[in-house]
């Protein structure tokens, strides 16, 4: 093989090569900030995963309850219903009978532990001051 074509070979082998690592890193990465979403009857309550996921349903009618700095109330989908534990302020538009969607994992008795809590809204939404 001619000098000039090895050198362009190896050039463009390095380059692959770069490439698919580069590729691999970036995929690796994303895969480790990936959350599944997962509703309420989707779970199977024998077999909970441990990892981190996302949950998400309807704040139960009637199941809010606040002990000390922790909030205890029910998610559901109107299938199945799953008692979730948050320690920490819930977002101004959490209330019963609205939208929920939290961050978190399964402790070992099936209460899930939410990391973060977000208050799903309508397309409508207008924050309280710009309403008045």
């Amino acid at each position: 093989m001619l000098p000039h074509r090895k050198k362009r070979l190896q050039n463009i082998l390095l380059l692959l090569g770069s490439s698919f690592i580069g590729i691999f890193l970036i995929l690796t990465a994303l895969n480790s900030q990936l959350d599944l979403f997962y509703s309420p009857s989707e779970l199977n309550k024998n077999n909970l995963p441990q990892e981190r996921i996302k949950l998400g349903g309807m704040v139960k009618k009637g199941s809010i309850k606040y002990e000390d700095t922790k909030v205890l109330f029910v998610l559901t989908d109107f299938e199945e219903d799953l008692d979730i534990e948050f320690d920490g302020i819930p977002p101004d538009l959490f209330k019963e009978d609205s939208g929920a969607v939290m961050l978190g994992s399964f402790d070992g008795n099936g209460v899930f532990i939410a990391e973060e809590v977000f208050a799903k809204h309508d397309e409508n939404y207008m924050p309280p001051e710009l309403s008045k």
